[in-house]
């Protein structure tokens, strides 16, 4: 859904129709609010925005499974060495 001129609003005009604004963006509209004719917030419905959030959580697990899966080749391939592994050479070594 992108934003058409009518989405940007400036902030005088936000304060002064925010219960109309909020009335579309509740329905799913996306406003854009400027300051000084530059972007700086935007009004959308909280659905929406939980929404975000959840895409924005799922983005961070797959972005740790990728990594996961590199530490594995890594360790299959021999250029690291597992965990345990790690930890039992330090603890051997600091024990001597």
């Amino acid at each position: 859904m992108g934003v058409t001129a009518n989405d940007v609003v400036s902030l005088t005009r936000a304060r002064a129709d925010l219960s109309a604004l909020a009335e579309q963006a509740n329905a799913g509209a996306e406003k854009i609010i400027t300051k000084n004719g530059e972007s700086y917030v935007a009004l959308i419905s909280a659905a929406r925005l939980e929404y975000y959030h959840q895409l924005e959580c799922e983005r961070m697990h797959l972005l740790l499974l990728d990594d996961a899966k590199r530490a594995l080749e890594d360790i299959d391939s021999g250029r690291a060495e597992a965990a345990d592994a790690a930890i039992a050479d330090r603890q051997r070594d600091g024990a001597t």
